[in-house]
């Protein structure tokens, strides 16, 4: 009996690997792909996502803010066809703060920005400016590019619930968030209808004939099978580097954890149909003296020192819903990824403490702490923080990932360039921004060293 055959394996059923399927079965008309996965869809990583996107990144280069642009066209695609089944809003995202000498890095930034085709930049320092914020729903006929509002009468009218002494905000307008779920099901229903076939297994190895790809080995329940195929494509999330292996390429990744904080916001300390909202300072917290005394002999005493600006949240769910979602990214440090997935038990409490700086209601929920979901995963990513799609150095080797904590608004920007490298299609000029190759380009690799803004929130 002969082996079974697919015209392209793909390694993970995340979002990318999804994605990636989707764009070649439906988009491209490649038939036999074969999604290879341990576990059901979107259920590692892909679903511990803020669900947030956005075309706000710095450079150099306009290579993330051109992939982000198609990214979140492609999205907006999507959710015309599909009646927005995945409830794609424009809410935005919010950066605020109570520093006047950040205020001239924040309007540097919109610049910025703007130069590299977010879209135009609108100033709004008196109080009878005709600022608008955005819709709480839908994400047509909306504002692209930011404003810039440095009025405190202007900021107090329409974002009271911030710190009073909040001087400036910047609300980047491409931008939002949606169900990645929903969206990463649809993607999947999709492509299933287009023959993608979905194996529960584990990739274990990759056999080559003449120098390229020529069979995949799946072990799984049932036992072990060879997938005799030209194509893998490697989009295995935080496995990334040990799949890459596989095919003897050391991809340049690390993975950090990230979590998230959702609870109930029974006191209604941000309004239902806030933005995404982003604490630009750094914060110290405020605490006790007794606490002080108890942090400093313990593995939290970092706490009490200048902690890193960028706490951020927003409403969640829709309805009669009430839940918040916060996050805090302050530790960055790289780690092996392991699962489940172990958190400190008191980010909750420094989180909301974090949020407090910048939604002062936030503060009656610190004296008796509400019942928090903690979740998250890793983020796998490069050291310039950009992502990966094209070829490897074996013929018929792909990958797609590195993905960040912005895998969601990325991946079908980032399975449009894979699905053009498979099929040999004409690619944009942003391609080689995310090919592994620009590593071997010692100019950019100078560049690293010099690299100051990641985009990472």
């Amino acid at each position: 009996m002969s082996a079974p055959t697919a015209e392209v394996v793909i390694c993970g059923a995340g979002i990318a690997g999804i994605a990636a399927a989707y764009h070649l079965a439906v988009r491209r008309g490649v038939g036999d792909v074969v999604l290879v996965d341990e576990l059901p869809p979107l259920s590692l990583t892909s679903d511990k996502s803020a669900e947030c996107y956005r075309n706000w990144w710095p450079g150099p280069g306009d290579a993330m803010v051109a992939a982000m642009n198609r990214s979140i066209d492609l999205l907006e695609g999507l959710a015309l066809e599909s009646g927005n089944v995945f409830r794609m809003n424009r809410r935005g995202y919010l950066l605020a703060t109570a520093d006047p000498d950040r205020v001239p890095r924040l309007v540097r930034a919109a610049e910025e920005a703007a130069g590299l085709g977010a879209g135009p930049v609108r100033r709004h320092d008196r109080a009878d400016s005709d600022y608008r914020p955005s819709p709480a729903d839908g994400f047509e006929a909306q504002p692209i590019g930011s404003d810039v509002i440095t009025n405190r009468a202007l900021i107090r009218r329409h974002f009271g619930w911030l710190a009073d002494d909040t001087v400036a905000l910047v609300h980047a307008r491409r931008c939002g968030w949606f169900s990645g779920q929903q969206l990463g099901m649809y993607l999947l229903e999709r492509a299933r209808a287009k023959g993608v076939r979905l194996l529960e297994g584990r990739v274990e190895g990759v056999e080559t004939t003449g120098g390229r790809v020529s069979a995949v080995k799946v072990s799984g329940a049932g036992g072990s099978r060879t997938l005799s195929t030209p194509r893998l494509v490697v989009a295995a999330g935080p496995r990334l580097k040990s799949v890459g292996r596989l095919v003897d390429v050391e991809l340049p990744v690390f993975c950090e954890r990230h979590a998230k904080v959702a609870f109930d916001d029974t006191l209604g300390a941000m309004p239902r149909e806030a933005p995404l909202t982003i604490w630009t300072d750094p914060v110290r917290l405020p605490w006790s003296g007794d606490e002080r005394a108890e942090l400093a002999g313990s593995e939290h005493r970092g706490l009490l020192g200048e902690l890193p600006a960028g706490v951020h949240g927003r409403p969640e769910g829709a309805g009669d819903s009430r839940s918040v979602l916060l996050v805090w990214t302050y530790d960055v440090e790289p780690v092996e990824p392991t699962f489940p997935v172990r958190f400190d038990p008191a980010y909750p409490e420094v989180v909301i403490r974090g949020m407090a700086r910048m939604v002062p209601a936030m503060t009656a929920y610190v004296s008796r702490l509400p019942r928090a979901f903690v979740d998250g995963g890793y983020y796998t990513k490069t050291r310039e923080n950009r992502f990966l799609a094209g070829p490897l150095p074996l013929d018929g080797a792909y990958v797609i990932g590195a993905l960040s904590g912005y895998g969601l608004m990325a991946s079908n920007a980032a399975a449009d360039l894979l699905a053009a490298h498979v099929t040999g299609t004409p690619l944009p000029h942003y391609a080689p921004a995310f090919m592994l190759s620009r590593y071997e380009d010692p100019i950019y690799r100078a560049r690293l060293d010099s690299w100051t803004d990641s985009g990472q929130l």
